[in-house]
């Protein structure tokens, strides 16, 4: 460790720095609010002269040593930004062969779900020091899936997180290259891949019981495409539910996750004056619901109570407040990112699951019946 690191004394005024077309300027102190000259880019040298720091010293704060003194930390971003200094990732990668780089591997929607994954994975990785780059497709099959993961390995991605909320996604991550460390996010299960997800089936069996719980007789549920595994299985965490209570179970009216679907099914629920309960795969269905059975004069809660899935930021904002299952996508982000990092780590690339629970959220749009 140099002396910045251990003295408290003063340090030299830095020195000037000669430019390559001979004429000498000084370096601009990081208290005077200038930037680095046009020109060549700053190089570590050039931080250190100006930080009063040795190049090793500057290496250690790029790289998060623990060994460096607070105020010679301060001193050496100071100094960066003063330079508009950028590492050369290019070099970096090229002395460790590692890129600190990570693959995400998503599919092009608005959905509230899959998007808030996105979200907490990349937040998640940013937090433990990775960059992030993302591969995207448009269709769920396996060969659009392969594709993105191919342009993810010619990137050099020390390891791939891919959001699976189909089987077709999580198959796919098989294929990928031995030593890649891979995880898969969402409602997919896939025996030989890592996956992480929320409990999807525990979620809906809350949901249903809250209802039944209020004095329903049954509850009715608006499901998201059957091909999708979180459906399928929050429509098994209903139907489930009801068995073990002993309800009937009524005809599951399927949705596709938009509220336009959960208005039309709302319409033909609304219809039915025996229809006090439903239960909706996705907060966006459920406001569909809501409008079906205001139009119909039937309000929510007084006339039927109407309970979401995903806790979405609008839901407590509809009207009436949206009681829902909230899913924790911050945590599954930290949890997909943690695996992923330790395979990294240890070279081991397990095949486990991790399952998260949800929580219920309740609003006043589910109400005991009168």
């Amino acid at each position: 460790m140099d002396d910045a690191d251990t003295a408290g004394g003063p340090v030299a005024e830095p020195r000037a720095v000669r430019r390559p077309a001979g004429r000498v300027e000084p370096v601009p102190k990081p208290s005077d609010g200038r930037v680095a000259p046009l020109g060549r880019g700053s190089v570590m040298r050039d931080v250190a002269r100006l930080a009063g720091v040795s190049h090793q010293t500057v290496s250690r704060v790029l790289n998060d040593h623990p060994n460096v003194r607070p105020e010679t930390r301060s001193r050496v971003l100071e100094a960066m930004r003063a330079l508009n200094y950028r590492r050369n990732l290019a070099a970096r990668t090229l002395v460790t062969r590692r890129s600190h780089t990570l693959g995400l591997v998503g599919f092009e929607t608005t959905l509230f779900g899959p998007a808030s994954m996105l979200y907490g994975i990349e937040q998640a990785a940013r937090s433990e020091g990775y960059f992030v780059t993302i591969a995207s497709y448009r269709t769920l099959d396996r060969e659009s899936v392969l594709e993105a993961l191919d342009r993810l390995c010619e990137q050099s991605v020390e390891g791939i997180v891919a959001i699976a909320p189909k089987n077709s996604v999580a198959q796919a991550l098989v294929q990928v290259p031995v030593g890649l460390p891979a995880v898969s996010v969402g409602g997919a299960d896939e025996e030989s891949v890592h996956t992480v997800r929320i409990d999807n089936t525990a979620g809906a069996a809350r949901a249903t019981q809250h209802l039944l719980d209020l004095g329903h007789a049954t509850v009715h549920h608006v499901s998201g495409p059957v091909d999708w595994p979180e459906a399928r299985e929050r429509t098994d965490g209903w139907r489930n539910t009801l068995y073990a209570a002993g309800a009937a179970v009524p005809p599951v009216r399927p949705g596709d996750w938009s509220a336009a679907s959960g208005y039309e099914q709302g319409k033909i629920l609304a219809a039915d004056p025996a229809v006090s309960a439903i239960f909706c795969g996705n907060d966006q269905m459920a406001l569909g619901a809501l409008r079906a059975f205001h139009e119909a004069g039937r309000p929510v809660p007084d006339g039927v109570s109407i309970v979401g899935f995903d806790d979405s930021p609008e839901s407590a904002y509809y009207i009436p407040p949206l009681t829902t299952v909230r899913q924790d996508f911050a945590e599954l982000g930290r949890r997909s990112i943690d695996v992923l990092v330790a395979q990294i780590t240890t070279g081991v690339r397990p095949q486990s699951h991790i399952v998260l629970s949800p929580e219920l959220i309740v609003r006043d749009s589910s109400r005991s019946l009168a």
